[in-house]
């Protein structure tokens, strides 16, 4: 299985990286459009700001071959974002998979969300009801009718989504423990 991590300079690339070789996967870190079309598998990680990175995804044509990808792609974190229609982070158009809004938790909040928390709901990556994840970001994706799991944070937000090829996770699963390992094998197995 050829499994891809696009790197674009956007965070926790080595982190999904050594996830993966611990399951016993070697992937493999490109920018380079035809080696990420030639997946079998993609990840699309991402930790920072969400215009830096859209920046750095049209400066490199990807902003152009993630949309039209039509393997399993899993979005992880700011990956998720992108994968929305806007950010408030930057104002920033992004990828428009995920027909949403990307917001700024509210001031009242405290900021960044860090920790783990209990999600609910099912998906086919998290079958388990109540998996603890690693969370760590300031913007969140309202609930919306692609959301697979949710998280509370003083509201409920989408803590995973779901659209064709396309899956998301606004948490970590590479620093989830037992419950990140699971997803990302039932990635594998998709």
């Amino acid at each position: 299985m050829k499994l891809v991590i696009i790197d674009y300079g956007a965070g926790n690339t080595q982190s999904v990286k050594f996830a993966f070789e611990r399951l016993g996967v070697q992937p493999v870190l490109s920018d380079d459009a035809d080696v990420i079309r030639s997946a079998d598998k993609v990840l699309f990680p991402g930790v920072g700001h969400a215009k830096a990175a859209m920046d750095v995804l049209q400066a490199k044509g990807l902003d152009k071959v993630i949309p039209m990808l039509t393997q399993p792609v899993l979005g992880i974190c700011l990956g998720m974002q992108l994968m929305c229609k806007y950010s408030e982070e930057g104002s920033v158009d992004c990828l428009g998979i995920f027909d949403e809004t990307v917001k700024l938790f509210e001031p009242k909040m405290k900021v960044p969300h860090v920790g783990w928390n209990t999600t609910q709901g099912q998906w086919a990556l998290s079958k388990e009801e109540g998996s603890y994840f690693y969370f760590v970001h300031s913007y969140y994706v309202p609930k919306n009718e692609h959301t697979a799991l949710t998280c509370n944070y003083i509201e409920p937000f989408s803590a995973a989504m779901h659209k064709d090829n396309f899956y998301a996770a606004q948490f970590h699963p590479e620093k989830s423990g037992e419950a990140g390992e699971r997803l990302l094998k039932q990635f594998l197995e998709l």
